[in-house]
């Protein structure tokens, strides 16, 4: 019997624009010219039903997505969903029936699959970072390592396994990373003056955060009063340190190369939020399937 993930609570589906544009990109891409082996070899009246199914264990996200693509195929096929994402699966679980015109299946079938398999792959490693760092209170969040064209399914499919969200574009709040800080130097501007400057040009809703990679550079960094500060790469024994001297006066985000072996002493250190780029960019495809019949 499967199992509800511990997602966060109202995750919706993706909205139905944004799914038709990446829908209709992913078939223009497979489709090229048209099926050439299913518009020569199947009647066109042929009538089949397909079950997808999984073929492992993990949470399964992306339903809603192959459900369009089979919908931008055909508009008359039969699709219902049999698992809702955020849940748990086991293997031979059947996660959608499609039934309809054989050769709309068969033209369809990949680009459902290829979605299923890739945000049901990042849903089920984010399901393993939050389960790694339970009974914290830290938050497990995505970043922007994203593939382009894909983030807004992808970070649906982090929310899916239980993580939150980091920004979603360059627009969502301010990030000052190292980089950032050399070019304000090379300018001759002082982190302080930078982010009076930033804070009375941007809106009320925009959030300042500052990442630091060393203590030497904490107290400038808090004389700033960002909204979140940013420990990257520092072993948990120095970033404990940095949460304790920062002392609430700003959310703390823990990043850079942290692994499931690790995450959990990361959240042990005391950070709010701990951000793992592998979650979007190494995640392993779910293995699922398209079991025919006619």
């Amino acid at each position: 019997m499967s199992q509800q993930a511990d997602i966060q609570p109202g995750v919706p589906e993706p909205p139905p624009l944004l799914l038709r544009g990446v829908v209709e990109a992913a078939l223009r891409e497979d489709l090229g010219w048209g099926d050439v082996t299913s518009e020569s070899l199947i009647p066109a009246d042929l009538a089949a039903e397909a079950v997808m199914v999984a073929r492992g264990d993990g949470v399964v996200a992306g339903l809603p997505v192959a459900r369009e693509a089979f919908h931008a195929v055909d508009p008359r096929l039969d699709v219902e969903l049999l698992a809702r994402d955020g849940e748990t699966v086991g293997a031979g679980r059947p996660l959608l029936r499609v039934a309809g015109r054989a050769r709309a299946i068969l033209s369809a079938e990949r680009v459902a699959l290829n979605f299923v398999q890739r945000l049901s792959g990042i849903a089920t490693l984010t399901a393993r970072y939050v389960a790694a760092v339970a009974g914290t209170g830290a938050r497990i969040v995505d970043t922007r390592k994203t593939t382009p064209g894909l983030r807004a399914l992808e970070k649906y499919a982090v929310r899916c396994g239980g993580g939150h969200n980091h920004r979603f574009h360059l627009g969502d709040a301010l990030l000052l990373k190292d980089n950032h800080r050399m070019a304000l130097a090379a300018a001759g501007v002082s982190l302080i003056e930078a982010v009076r400057r930033a804070r009375a040009a941007l809106p009320h809703t925009v959030t300042i955060e500052i990442e630091l990679d060393s203590l030497d550079q904490l107290e400038e960094t808090l004389a700033a009063e960002p909204d979140t500060i940013l420990l990257d790469n520092m072993p948990p024994e120095t970033m404990a340190e940095a949460v304790r001297r920062i002392g609430g006066r700003a959310r703390t985000e823990a990043s850079g190369g942290i692994t499931l072996e690790t995450v959990r002493r990361a959240a042990e250190a005391g950070v709010d939020l701990i951000s793992v780029g592998a979650l979007t960019h190494s995640a392993p495809a779910f293995d699922v399937a398209l079991d025919f019949n006619v």
